[in-house]
Order: C-alpha cells, then sequence, then structure tokens
C-alpha cells in the first residue's frame, strides 16, 4: 500500500515559535495558535512522554494522566521509533534543572 507524499511543512510557523522569549511569551503564542481542546491534547501528551520516559507504567500513566491506553500507546511508538524530539527536550529540560539547582546552592 502506497502512503500519500507528505504535505510541506510550515518552517515559518517553527522559526516563529524559536522567536519567542520566556515561557509567558510561548503560553500567549499557543493560545493564540490552538483551540482549548487543541492545547489540552499536546500537554497531555507531553505529560505523557514524561512519565514514559520516568519509567511509569501504564496503569499509573492513566491514573496521572487521564490519558486513554491508544493515547499512551501513541506516545510510546513516538519515543521508540520517532525522531528523538522529545529526547532532546528531555535532555535540556534535566540541564536546566541541574543549572537552577546548582544556582540556587550558591546563594
Amino acid at each position: 500500500m502506497n502512503k500519500l507524499p507528505k504535505k510541506p511543512r510550515n518552517e515559518e510557523m517553527y522559526k516563529a515559535i524559536l522567536t519567542l522569549k520566556n515561557l509567558d511569551e510561548c503560553m500567549r503564542f499557543f493560545d493564540d495558535l490552538c483551540t482549548v481542546t487543541e492545547l489540552m491534547a499536546l500537554e497531555q501528551r507531553f505529560q505523557v512522554a514524561r512519565c514514559l520516559d520516568n519509567g511509569m507504567i501504564y496503569n499509573d500513566i492513566l491514573a496521572v494522566t487521564g490519558a486513554s491506553s491508544a493515547t499512551i500507546s501513541r506516545v510510546n511508538r513516538s519515543l521508540q521509533y520517532g525522531n528523538d524530539g522529545y529526547a532532546i527536550v528531555f535532555e535540556r529540560l534535566k540541564e536546566q534543572e541541574g543549572q537552577a539547582e546548582t544556582e540556587a546552592e550558591t546563594v
């Protein structure tokens, strides 16, 4: 079975995201870009990915996030066979958390 060719990505949107300077700007942009339902779905998928990355099991993730088993499975596939986007973000978040802890200790 042949897949239809992928639509070209809108690189301008991703470049726009990279111009955002802080959390508030990012949240405001996504509030304008997405519906409440879309944002909730994105945030839930991210939370599921964090839980999976931390070694949680499906039943516990379901209890914490309210995500369906299909969503958990889809996110798990992305973590296992995707483009490592989650891995990049998780590593950078860990680095930021480590820097914040170091700064707090020196104060």
